[in-house]
């Protein structure tokens, strides 16, 4: 037990300094900054609190969604608990959990899915832990936080008709009414499909391969096995955003944080596979396992050092990331010329700059040019390859 707390600290430690490190090679985007300044929802209140405290900086901004995720993995590691007998599987279910790319987004942006996470698991703890009194408390509370735990409460109904539990079913159903009344059914557009595109969506937060094990690792349980809880959670969302998908665009950030809560129930079913068979009949499973952690492992560090990948795109605004680029060293280089305010036409940059301390006057024009060889130009490099340029021109009155 000790040894696997001691693993324990080590993926949290390597964790925070990846996110530290994430953090600083971030600039703010214009959806955050939207949320900061504009929004009414339960994220605006957040980080307005973090900001006020510590100043608008970057730690600042992104500091509640790096401790919801700390906490999160531990809480997954205590979950794990109910579903691994064996610690070392606690372990590797914690850091195939760490490195899905879902995950580390979630703890980098400004967005509802890590406290989703962090809330779904906790609550997890509490039920599995059979604290009903806690849980009991936790679940009206959730209503306020995000439109999303429509999906969690669904999935709790689900469950006690399944368990054939009164009170569960009656709690879960009535805060499932309330959070359609507060949010709406999220149903809306002309009918489209775009099934595919929910499964290219799943297949990124995932990974490829995790994303496969997951579908039959639904699929079994469902027909073969005693469904727990969690698999009732990951099951319902994954099938209701599906289901959605037929008609409409589905906003994939409220499904995705129940989906990557199943880790343990992949990891639990991979092993079980695994230790039934002799040992020389496990070379199948031991290649599947070595290359879904390669391809976990390159996908988590291509999310942190994805500034590399400018060099190889002719054009820089094709780059997955762009939108969480630029700003902040554009705001440095602006601030070295002792520039402290300027007007763009771009407005999304405007907004993001306002971030940075820098405020808005109409006698100084920042535009985009296509050559950093002009005079007064402003150019933003990554790995010594210019991705844009802007010409600074002082407007006579």
């Amino acid at each position: 037990m000790k040894n696997g707390k001691d693993y324990l600290l080590a993926i949290i430690l390597i964790d925070l300094l990846f996110l530290l490190y994430g953090i600083d090679s971030l600039s703010i985007s214009y959806k955050e900054v939207t949320i900061l300044y504009e929004g009414k929802e339960f994220l605006h209140y957040l980080v307005q609190l973090t900001t006020h405290l510590f100043g608008e900086s970057d730690y600042a901004l992104r500091l509640p969604f790096v401790i919801t995720h700390i906490l999160s993995v531990v809480l997954l590691y205590l979950v794990s608990g109910f579903y691994l007998s064996k610690e070392m599987d606690r372990i590797i279910s914690v850091a195939v959990f760490v490195m899905l790319p879902g995950v580390v987004s979630s703890a980098l942006l400004v967005n509802s899915a890590s406290l989703v996470i962090f809330f779904t698991l906790l609550f997890l703890y509490l039920f599995l832990n059979k604290k009903e009194a806690l849980y009991s408390l936790l679940l009206p509370l959730l209503v306020f936080v995000d439109n999303s735990f429509y999906i969690l409460y669904l999935s709790i109904f689900a469950y006690s008709i399944y368990k054939k539990d009164r009170y569960l079913s009656l709690l879960s159903a009535m805060m499932f009414l309330i959070s359609l009344y507060m949010y709406g059914a999220g149903i809306h557009g002309k009918p489209r499909g775009y099934f595919l595109d929910i499964l290219g969506a799943y297949s990124l937060i995932l990974s490829p391969l995790v994303f496969l094990y997951f579908v039959f690792v639904l699929y079994r349980v469902l027909v073969r096995e005693e469904k727990s809880i969690l698999w009732f959670i990951a099951f319902t969302a994954f099938v209701t955003s599906l289901l959605l998908s037929f008609r409409q665009r589905v906003a994939i950030e409220d499904f995705a944080p129940f989906v990557v809560v199943s880790v343990p129930l992949m990891v639990r079913q991979f092993f079980m596979s695994l230790r039934v068979r002799l040992p020389e009949l496990r070379t199948f499973h031991r290649t599947l396992f070595g290359l879904v952690m390669i391809f976990l492992v390159l996908n988590f560090i291509a999310t942190y050092f994805n500034k590399y990948f400018y060099l190889f795109l002719d054009n820089p605004k094709r780059h997955f990331a762009y939108k969480y680029h630029i700003a902040k060293e554009l705001a440095e280089v602006l601030k070295e010329r002792d520039i402290e305010a300027i007007s763009t036409n771009d407005i999304k940059l405007q907004k993001r700059l306002k971030f940075y301390h820098i405020g808005y006057d109409k006698s100084l024009v920042l535009t985009e040019v296509r050559s950093d060889n002009l005079q007064k130009s402003v150019t933003i490099s990554y790995i010594n390859k210019p991705i844009i340029s802007y010409s600074v021109t002082k407007v006579n009155k």
